[in-house]
């Protein structure tokens, strides 16, 4: 799923300085896309809101927001505001600023400063244990968390630093920083886990995929000694810890890597 990318968050948060027409006008330019199949603009970023109308396959649109990893809010060609699904069945970003994303990813911290970071982070983020999972949970309230919106709040509330609010870009961010792994074992605490979709709990379950092309669909906080910090469903009790060696989670991991 090509999500609203770094670059685009990095305007997003400058237009928050700037205020004003200006801020939007910035990300409009800074970051377009193309319906690559009819899509609903809606009133409301839920597929329970009022439809605006029908965008058509080939029709251009500028972002101006992200307000959570499934929706963008979008301007159409007639000036009409809306928001539409994020998913890459309906959406293709095909225009952004790659300055704005050199300047997100800052030079990393030095080691020592990078371990006492990633504790704080690791502590703000058990503060939140048994925090009720939400699918598109709101970004500007703590009562509830998807996945990657657990972990920018972690980093948020440990360090003040603010990521993408959505795995995806939280990988792209990772990514951009330096060195990334595909070896859990060899992540440190602190570090962010990436991981494709659920295909079962066995390793052979997962065979004959290429992991590289694989959707990041979770994101998590490795905490060492084989364990991470996140959360993925109402019915495992929201934020909690879990065991990564031989479960579904090794089979899925994709990379992870530092955000500090």
């Amino acid at each position: 799923m090509k999500k609203l990318n770094i670059a685009v968050q990095a305007l997003l948060s400058a237009s928050l300085v700037a205020g004003g027409t200006a801020g939007l006008a910035g990300v409009a330019d800074a970051a377009t896309a193309e319906a690559v199949s009819s899509v609903s603009m809606r009133e409301k970023p839920s597929t329970s809101s009022d439809r605006i109308r029908y965008v058509d396959e080939g029709e251009k649109l500028d972002i101006l927001d992200e307000p959570n990893e499934y929706w963008y809010k979008v301007r159409d060609e007639g000036g009409r505001i809306g928001y539409v699904s994020s998913s890459d069945e309906y959406i293709d970003v095909i225009d952004s600023s790659s300055a704005a994303a050199r300047k997100t990813a800052s030079a990393p911290v030095s080691s020592a400063s990078a371990s006492k970071q990633a504790q704080r982070v690791i502590d703000a983020g058990k503060e939140y244990l048994g925090t009720p999972y939400e699918f598109s949970s709101s970004r500007s309230s703590t009562k509830t968390f998807d996945c990657s919106d657990f972990v920018r709040q972690a980093f948020k509330d440990g360090i003040g630093k603010t990521l993408p609010s959505n795995s995806r870009d939280q990988g792209a961010y990772v990514k951009k920083r330096g060195a990334t792994t595909t070896n859990w074992t060899k992540l440190k605490p602190g570090d962010l886990m990436f991981f494709m979709s659920y295909e079962g709990s066995k390793a052979s379950d997962y065979k004959g995929r290429t992991k590289s092309k694989q959707r990041i669909t979770h994101v998590s906080i490795y905490l060492g000694n084989g364990k991470m910090l996140h959360t993925y469903s109402k019915d495992s009790g929201g934020v909690r810890i879990d065991s990564i060696d031989n479960k579904h989670w090794e089979h899925r991991f994709l990379f992870g890597g530092s955000a500090l």
